[in-house]
């Protein structure tokens, strides 16, 4: 067994074939398996390019899926964890995020010419305070090792595995089909001397029976020489998405209540709205910018965060998004909006180079102006008191809810004589004189048990009918009415450790451990 005491870590990385293959999931549940034998154990990524983010408690910005994992590993999150975050923000630029703070803006060339070295030190100094603190450290790569166009400007995937000689899991995602020849094709790209490193595979996603796979585990084997140490079932985990990649796999269903977000060009911290789709007879719909009339029939309207404010507002406009949002706003649908999207409800947002040098006119649904007027983020967790008085937060009013800020900008508001009932939480947000469209910037607000039931409280009381006897949807009210929340039977974290116990040769991978 490792020696608790010692200062140093030991290592394993979970790489994959591609994006979107499992390679953060199956990090976390390694995490609470190594996390439950009573280890120090830490998550890791070198980079990371996501708009899904999460604030620490010192106010580093670092990927949620490093979050989730520190949590799984029952550890506080920090920015080593994650100490280069890449947040897109169009136009081939994004904003990069050193040690949890914004460093600078560059398009990729950019970023490859001139911050390279650079990185790597970064890179290569948080994995050593990592692993002066912790037992393991369970590293996630990105995207795939064996991009041949990219691979000398890779710093996620093998440049990270061998600062510290870690032996690699490739993960395959058998769900998209071509697993096989992925995972051939991965291992004969990558030079020999890393070859070596990867020391077993992970076929993830699979449905049906296991018996279709027929030899196909044990030819890869032999072409590869590497050993397959598991197949991992389809399965929705209660787990926060990484990316936008996988709002594409949220399954559309019957329901009683639908929640409609505006999926933007940009959208960030999607996240926020996963924890209502846990609720029985809750739809959580993702609807495009260029299909309005897809919002037709929705309960209630969210605009989420962005990562390009006045960018995704002018591409509302383009497609008339902005006027279907002002019209359903008008016949009494609620609309939610968080950060950016707090921001576009507004009358006007100012923009003094920030994300670009212009002014825009807002939906004009709240009397507020925002302005960009310096490179500096708020990034905090925050506690609030909810304070508005409106027909959805009233039943809550006096309560505490926590979340996270990340934004840019200052918003002040224009109306005269406004007052306090109009600020819904505290001195944050505003929201209009009818209560149903409210403006925040906190990120995690449905999060929140208290706000998920003043929400599906509000959208069941003005739906349900007397009558519930016969009608599916109307039970599925009832239902809805007195579940209220996530489920809370079991710990997702706990039942993902178990699903990987299951189906992964879990004493192969002690080995490599060296447990």
């Amino acid at each position: 067994m490792t020696d608790r005491n010692a200062r140093t870590a030991r290592h394993l990385m979970v790489q994959g074939t591609a994006s979107h293959a499992g390679k953060s999931v199956i990090a976390a549940g390694l995490c609470r398996i190594l996390s439950d034998e009573g280890y120090r154990v830490a998550p890791f990524k070198a980079q990371n390019m996501s708009l899904n983010s999460w604030v620490t408690r010192d106010g580093a910005e670092i990927g949620m899926a490093q979050a989730v994992q520190a949590w799984a590993a029952r550890a506080e999150p920090a920015a080593d964890m994650n100490p280069i975050l890449l947040k897109p923000m169009g136009d081939s630029r994004s904003q990069v995020v050193v040690l949890g703070k914004p460093y600078i803006d560059l398009n990729a060339d950019e970023y490859y010419d001139t911050l390279a070295d650079e990185m790597k030190e970064v890179v290569k100094g948080a994995l050593e305070r990592l692993g002066s603190k912790y037992d393991f450290i369970i590293m996630e790569g990105a995207g795939s090792p064996a991009e041949i166009n990219l691979y000398g400007r890779d710093i996620s995937n093998m440049y990270a595995a061998r600062l510290v000689n870690a032996p690699v899991l490739l993960v395959g995602d058998i769900e998209r089909g071509g697993v096989f020849a992925s995972i051939y094709g991965t291992i004969m790209l990558l030079p020999e001397e890393e070859r070596r490193l990867v020391k077993g595979i992970l076929i993830n996603k699979f449905r049906g029976d296991i018996e279709l796979l027929g030899s196909g585990p044990d030819d890869i084997e032999r072409l590869t020489d590497v050993p397959v140490l598991g197949v991992l079932p389809y399965r929705r985990l209660r787990i926060p998405s990484e990316d936008s990649v996988s709002i594409g796999d949220k399954n559309k269903h019957e329901a009683a209540l639908r929640v409609a977000v505006v999926r933007l060009p940009r959208i960030s911290n999607f996240t926020d709205f996963e924890p209502l789709e846990e609720v029985p007879g809750v739809l959580v719909e993702y609807v495009d910018v260029d299909e309005p009339h897809a919002l037709d029939g929705a309960d209630i309207i969210i605009l989420p965060g962005t990562k390009n404010t006045i960018g995704d507002l002018r591409e509302l406009k383009s497609h008339g998004m902005d006027d279907k949002l002002i019209s359903m706003s008008a016949e009494g649908v609620p609309v939610i909006g968080i950060c950016g999207g707090y921001q576009m409800l507004g009358e006007e947002i100012v923009d003094n180079g920030v994300e670009n040098t212009s002014t825009e006119k807002g939906l004009g649904l709240l009397p507020i102006v925002t302005t960009f007027e310096k490179y500096e983020k708020d990034t905090r967790q925050v506690t609030k008191r909810v304070t508005g008085s409106s027909p959805i937060l009233d039943s809550i009013r006096g309560d505490i809810i926590t979340g996270y800020e990340i934004h840019m900008g200052r918003s002040r508001v224009t109306a005269s004589g406004h007052t306090e009932m109009l600020i819904p939480f505290e001195d944050d947000g505003f929201m209009s004189d009818n209560g149903l469209v409210i403006g925040t910037y906190l990120h995690g607000l449905f999060g929140n048990v208290n706000m998920r039931k003043a929400v599906i409280r509000y959208l069941t009381r003005n739906k349900a009918e007397p009558d519930i006897k016969h009608d599916p949807k109307q039970a599925q009210l009832r239902e809805a009415h007195k579940e209220l929340g996530c489920r809370a039977d079991a710990d997702p974290f706990d039942e993902l450790a178990d699903m990987l116990r299951e189906h992964i040769d879990l004493g192969r991978i002690y080995k490599l451990l060296g447990l």
